[in-house]
């Protein structure tokens, strides 16, 4: 049978969906219908490399400010000393946390997670 007369007999007993008919996309986490789907579902994102991020502050500042820098200057940032730092996934906010030592090198302590619904919302 060709395409054609497949499409032919398809008839009227059974719509075929249009793009426009499509149902939306379901939330990460989540089946179309409602339903969680399970972690065993997520392994095949495991192995997937995400790029972390800890923002400690900004700064803005003039271009003349920045052809002025040199060694020992100092930069103030929009943040206070002991506030939580941004930690993001692929520029995602996901988290806050906090500086720590582990051994030489510095690491960062979660403190606080964002909500998925929210991390989703800014995907």
């Amino acid at each position: 049978m060709s395409e054609n007369d497949e499409m032919q007999t398809a008839g009227e007993d059974s719509p075929v969906e249009t793009p426009a008919e499509a149902p939306a996309a379901a939330p990460v986490g989540q089946s179309r219908d409602g339903e969680r789907i399970g972690f065993e579902n997520l392994r095949v994102l495991e192995n997937i490399n995400v790029e972390l991020t800890v923002v400690v502050g900004s700064a803005e500042m003039k271009i003349r400010d920045l052809l002025r820098l040199n060694e020992g200057s100092v930069i103030e940032l929009d943040r206070l000393a002991g506030d939580p730092l941004d930690i993001l996934a692929n520029g995602t906010i996901i988290a806050k946390g906090e500086v720590v030592m582990v051994g030489e090198r510095f690491g960062i302590r979660f403190s606080e997670i964002v909500d998925p619904e929210k991390r989703v919302e800014n995907i």
